[in-house]
């Protein structure tokens, strides 16, 4: 028993708890990895160490990998449309082969995202802990997992052992209070909570979200707000739980069965914060009457309200100097309406946005219309269940019929390790979690917003409000 549980507890603490193995003192806690999942840009190295010293896998049973960074999403792609990715597509192939990993490859109906395919075939779930060497790994936290990226040589510890070695990070919890307004989503909400409390808001926390704002998100949208957990420099987000999370993973693929998923939705009932639990710190944010919001930097922290202004440096989040150097390099002027920037690139995909309801979501804005001349728009969904869910509904016609590219699986332009890149100068607004310098290619200048923002910027050919495209807004 360990000194947490002689108090009120928190989601945080119940997960941890659980699967700590041993107490390492200054070095940390040994914590036991329910799943592990891998992708090919981040797991060639960690196989080869295991190759080396003539290791095998702890758990393969409890191992899954997809390929979805450095591949193609033009339609009919291979392994081999992309040849950047011809090597890191093979050696996951091998690798898996060799060591007995389950490879969702690109001819598998189970492809996608890998914090998409994750939870959509049940493979993550509540309760769970979960190892990926991806730093958005945080999204599963959006079901109740407590899911964080690894390193190279953490990825070959869980690997080897189904083991890794953390410091037990601090709790805090975000209280999301109010009624937002039309059209916003959980995007917007969580680019209000980082432009309100900045990028580093969060660091060494690991933050449970709650609140009526939050109860309210269908699971989807849990799992866009818990991906950018990272983006407010936590270690990972957590939401606890529901009949929601219950109902959605009823009868998938990897979920329990029988009795097994009697004993497991009863665990799930316990896994929400006590009364009286302590958090270190806790955080309540305003989202009464909340607009869509925007970023106008190069960090998520630089954000306004879509029919806002660009701040003066002097008063933007994070000192005026940083401001300073985001605008300069997307080209803007203190002030800027946000709404009048024009565009040349629209993404609709990431791990971020890229389900079924995103799409439904970016669909209902461009129903009827087309892009703005001169606008190149992606609509790239994040597994082939997303993909073949979304044409089963005619959103690809929709798409398609607008102007917009309708792509295969994959992480595709949230960032430059493919053929799906931004121009040099050229301005995206994208559904995506980073708008560093040089995210979406060298010299890009990047906006993020939701997919319902991304929809009608692409219709107006600038940054635009969805409200003006809505039902009854004149767009």
């Amino acid at each position: 028993m360990t000194a947490n549980t002689a108090r009120a507890r928190t989601l945080f603490d119940k997960i941890w708890d659980a699967h700590v193995i041993a107490d390492l003192g200054g070095d940390g806690q040994l914590l036991h990895i329910d799943r592990h999942i891998l992708h090919e840009a981040s797991s060639p190295q960690a196989f080869q160490r295991l190759r080396v010293k003539g290791r095998r896998p702890c758990r393969p049973d409890l191992t899954y990998a997809t390929i979805d960074h450095i591949i193609a999403t033009t339609p009919g792609r291979t392994g081999a449309t992309y040849p950047g990715g011809v090597e890191f597509v093979s050696a996951m192939r091998r690798n898996c082969e060799e060591f007995g990993v389950t490879l969702f490859d690109l001819d598998d109906r189970r492809q996608g995202i890998v914090h998409v395919v994750a939870v959509e075939l049940g493979i993550a779930l509540p309760g769970c802990t979960i190892a990926c060497g991806d730093s958005h790994t945080s999204t599963m936290g959006g079901i109740g997992a407590l899911a964080w990226g690894a390193g190279a040589s953490e990825v070959e510890h869980v690997l080897t052992t189904q083991t890794i070695v953390r410091r037990r990070p601090a709790s805090m919890r975000v209280s999301f209070k109010g009624q937002p307004g039309p059209a916003v989503s959980a995007k917007d909400l969580i680019l209000h909570l980082i432009g309100t409390h900045g990028a580093a808001g969060g660091t060494s926390h690991v933050v449970e979200y709650a609140g009526p704002a939050i109860e309210s998100l269908s699971v989807e949208g849990r799992l866009t707000l818990c991906n950018m957990s990272v983006e407010f420099g936590a270690r990972a987000g957590l939401i606890a739980p529901d009949d929601k999370v219950v109902e959605y993973f009823s009868g998938l693929e990897y979920a329990p069965k029988g009795a097994e998923w009697e004993a497991a939705t009863a665990y799930w009932s316990g896994l929400r914060s006590e009364a009286g639990a302590r958090f270190e710190q806790e955080l309540v944010l305003d989202c009464e009457g909340l607009t869509p919001r925007v970023t106008w930097g190069t960090s998520p922290q630089y954000v306004a309200a879509v029919d806002g202004r660009g701040p003066a440096p002097e008063h933007a989040v994070g000192g005026a100097e940083g401001a300073a150097q985001a605008l300069d390099y997307m080209g803007l002027q203190p002030g800027t309406p946000i709404a009048e920037i024009p565009i040349d690139v629209v993404f609709i995909g990431s791990c971020t946005n890229s389900r079924l309801s995103d799409f439904e979501a970016a669909a209902a804005i461009v129903t009827g219309r087309k892009i703005a001349p001169g606008v190149r728009a992606l609509a790239v969904p994040g597994s082939r269940a997303v993909k073949e869910a979304a044409e089963a509904k005619g959103l690809d016609r929709v798409f398609e019929a607008a102007g917009f590219e309708w792509r295969e699986p994959g992480c595709s332009m949230c960032l430059s390790m493919n053929d799906d890149v931004v121009a040099p100068g050229a301005r995206c607004v994208s559904t995506s979690n980073r708008n560093f310098e040089n995210r979406q290619g060298r010299g890009s200048r990047t906006h993020l917003a939701s997919p319902a923002t991304a929809a009608a910027s692409a219709i107006a050919g600038t940054i635009a409000d969805p409200r003006r495209f809505m039902a009854g807004g004149g767009g």
